[in-house]
């Protein structure tokens, strides 16, 4: 009982630093330190038996190896990102849905940028980045109050794109090491809810913000903003959905041979695509690939510091316990694969660190059960998508605080709505789904 207070206690703590805004580098292991002292974890290898868990060892092994995984995917989908910015071919693909949709529905054309741009695989690490500063221009044009646009960024980069079938996000692709299943696991269930979450969660997005304009918020000008004039000299937005259609192509060649490694390759191939079809429109392709570089290293140490409190959670006896209990829920093991999925990844504050620390674990017990994988793979997919985006989540604070400048307080109650209830709505229908035998 005392070990699943410190553990339940470490995660509200964590949540607490910060929404009080304390850096999640600092933040992270000092609620990990917590949670081994509770669960009774010596603090250094020197004072455990040899091989045994203990909290620094714990801590860096979760931190590092998410690090020794994932960085160079990080690394190839951020300066995607940047380069795609720097180009003029995210604003080009931008403003060709804004003229599509036209200016009344700002929030929408916000959200539909974020989800073409995501699941043509840029990484959603880096879509928020690349789509703020149109955003910002968008619901300053159309006088909407400004603490919703990291919802807006939120809700069309983290939610029906992010875990769909063929998304080549690393939280579609996960999975597939341990299930040996594809991308494109699931697919027919998968359109079905990502339909719905799209329809519900723009509803309800426009709901709040239509609220917000019924109680007098408008939008307010900050000295911070950008007061450059808008960018004149664009591509081809149809030029500049070519290097998205690459980076799809390339993963789906590859994904057998090379598993997870073909994002890599894949988004290398959208860079190149991204330089030979634009590079006459770049201001700085040097310095883009820089800012990039940078962006990958602050948005991957964000997400291991809480994979990193994972790994501690992980060592834990009462963690082992909590396990045991998800996996043992009655009914559709889909339901306990996706419930542990969800609350491991509130733990660790990611969804893919989510699925990297439960995988392991639940794959081969439901494996053993006969449950179909491909259902699996899509039910903790989008299962992992929703706990994660808690307060303390790496993508949560980066977008929030980072790129909109906002605060918790304002910005996280639409935020949360649409990136952690529309998921878990989502995971809800999915189960049901495969459950009929779709």
């Amino acid at each position: 009982m005392i070990g699943m207070i410190g553990m339940f206690g470490g995660l509200a703590l964590l949540i607490y630093l910060t929404m009080r805004g304390m850096n999640l580098l600092i933040a992270a292991p000092l609620t990990a330190l917590l949670v081994a002292i509770f669960n009774g974890l010596p603090i250094f290898p020197q004072l455990a038996e040899e091989g045994a868990a203990n909290f620094l060892t714990n801590y860096m092994t979760g931190f590092t190896g998410f690090i020794a995984s994932w960085y160079l995917m990080f690394l190839a989908g951020a300066i995607f990102g940047k380069v795609m910015e720097d180009s003029g071919a995210a604003d080009s693909v931008s403003q060709w849905i804004v003229g599509k949709i036209g200016m009344k529905r700002a929030a929408l054309a916000v959200v539909i940028a974020c989800a073409v741009l995501t699941y043509g695989g840029v990484s959603l690490f880096v879509v928020a980045f690349s789509v703020y500063p149109m955003a910002l221009s968008l619901f300053r044009q159309a006088d909407l109050p400004r603490r919703f646009i990291p919802a807006a960024l939120g809700f069309g980069s983290t939610t029906f794109t992010m875990t769909s079938a063929g998304s080549p996000e690393i939280q579609n692709w996960i999975p597939i090491e341990f299930l040996k299943t594809t991308p494109y696991a699931g697919w027919e269930v998968s359109i079905f809810v990502a339909i719905f979450m799209m329809i519900f969660g723009y509803w309800w997005l426009k709901k709040m913000i239509n609220k917000a304009l019924a109680n007098g918020e408008r939008f307010v000008a900050r000295a911070t903003d950008e007061t450059q004039e808008t960018r004149k000299d664009l591509p081809n937005p149809l030029l500049s959905m070519i290097p998205l259609a690459v980076v799809l192509i390339i993963s789906f060649i590859f994904h057998n041979s090379l598993g997870t490694s073909a994002l890599i390759i894949a988004l290398s191939g959208g860079i190149l695509a991204t330089y030979l079809i634009n590079r006459k429109y770049f201001h700085n392709f040097g310095k883009a690939v820089g800012d990039g570089a940078m962006g990958a290293v602050v948005a991957i140490a964000n997400t291991a510091a809480v994979v990193g409190f994972g790994g501690v959670v992980k060592a834990t006896p009462s963690f082992e316990a909590a396990v045991d209990v998800m996996t043992g829920i009655p009914g559709s093991p889909l339901i306990g694969g996706a419930l542990a999925v969800a609350i491991i990844a509130g733990l660790t504050g990611s969804s893919s660190g989510g699925q990297a620390i439960a995988l392991p674990l639940l794959a081969p017990h439901y494996l053993d059960l006969g449950v179909d994988p491909e259902a699996l793979h899509r039910s903790v997919a989008i299962s992992s998508g929703s706990l994660d985006s808690l307060p303390q989540g790496g993508y949560v604070v980066t977008t929030i605080r980072s790129i909109a400048g906002e605060t918790h307080k304002d910005a996280y109650p639409a935020f949360g709505a649409l990136t952690v209830v529309v998921p878990i709505l989502g995971t809800v229908l999915a189960v049901i789904l495969f459950s009929l035998g779709l």
